[in-house]
């Protein structure tokens, strides 16, 4: 249709020196015929219609990362695509890739889940995190549970993931998240370790490379989340459905780069340090590999995990009931990376280290 109406502006064709008027009326239908025919047969192809897609992601952090290590490894260009990958930050993210402004995107199922079930083109092409795995931290002189009560927890917004993951690690205290703290909302993951660090917190939510910074100034570590595993679907790969529709074959090179880019994590860890330098903007080792050691349990094959996704559903459930009714099924599309699986690319990737 967009080739339609560009060819629809030009009434005239300069050949050989002579200006040549056309029956507009049949090039009309001769074109939009031909251009009809060329789509359907690059669909029944699975042939790309575009190349050049946006990827957001929503924070800047290692589970985050993975389109942005995928471009500077150069995989999105070894399968022909030119990619721009640009920061979505927070909300802005659902909005970004809804609107068409990007054409997939990291973001947390949290963020993503609200979206597609008021507009059910919003999907999840694969999950990078299955597990809760941010870390409550405080000052060094809160040492216990105890020490915690009347305190203030920073944390981004009211009733998100890192809320969530708050009052996990408050009732593993034995706390009560509602009488024992005050929650005090910043606005932002980034500022977080800054109000913590300034001192106008108590404790907050930390993940890499902000964790190893608390550990270098003495901060106390109060509870791991990883160590609990608390199933929550944290960072997701998301998409609209009527991309996988349109473009098929641009959706599965795309999930091939992303899960190769998963690789170069995994096996190439002096590179990955490289690309984290820039993408987390730090030089210093210690950073570097503590975000490399949190990113490490990133399944080699990325599905959704249904329990998981549940597991956010039921969250939101518990401020919004109209969300109960929703199953993962409903946010999920793993073919794209399914077919990647049964070709069996997924496996040959990896089957050097297992030699």
């Amino acid at each position: 249709m967009l080739c339609h109406t560009s060819m629809n502006s030009r009434q005239v064709c300069i050949a050989g020196g002579f200006t040549v008027k056309f029956n507009w009326g049949f090039l009309e239908m001769f074109s939009f015929g031909f251009l009809l025919l060329f789509a359907t047969e690059a669909a029944a192809q699975g042939k790309a219609e575009k190349d050049k897609i946006r990827i957001g992601y929503a924070a800047r952090a290692v589970t985050h990362s993975l389109p942005f290590l995928a471009q500077e490894a150069g995989f999105f260009r070894d399968e022909g695509l030119q990619v721009e990958v640009v920061r979505t930050s927070g909300a802005v993210s659902p909005m970004a890739l809804l609107s068409g402004d990007t054409d997939f995107a990291t973001m947390s199922a949290f963020l993503m889940i609200p979206v597609a079930a008021r507009t059910p083109d919003v999907v999840m092409l694969g999950g990078l995190t299955r597990y809760a795995s941010m870390t409550l931290v405080s000052h060094p002189e809160i040492r216990s549970a105890k020490d915690l009560i009347g305190g203030v927890i920073g944390l981004q917004r009211p009733g998100d993931a890192y809320e969530k993951n708050a009052r996990s690690a408050l009732q593993h205290l034995r706390l009560n998240p509602d009488k024992d703290v005050k929650f005090l909302y910043l606005g932002t993951n980034d500022a977080m370790w800054i109000a913590l660090e300034a001192r106008r917190v108590t404790a907050t939510m930390l993940s890499p490379p902000a964790t190893l910074f608390a550990r270098k100034t003495g901060m106390n570590f109060l509870v791991n989340l990883a160590d609990l595993k608390i199933e929550y679907q944290g960072s997701t790969f998301t998409t609209r459905r009527s991309v996988v529709k349109s473009y098929p074959n641009l959706v599965y090179r795309t999930m091939r780069a992303m899960v190769r880019g998963i690789h170069h994590f995994k096996t190439r860890r002096e590179e990955t340090y490289r690309i984290f330098g820039k993408f987390l903007g730090t030089k210093d080792r210690e950073a570097l590999e503590e975000s490399w050691n949190y990113g490490a349990d990133i399944p080699a094959k990325p599905y959704a995990v249904d329990s998981a996704v549940q597991a956010v559903i039921t969250h939101l459930s518990e401020g919004d009931a109209k969300f109960a009714k929703y199953k993962p099924a409903d946010f999920i599309d793993s073919g794209p990376l399914s077919e990647i699986d049964k070709s069996g690319y997924i496996d040959k990737l990896y089957a050097s280290q297992r030699k």
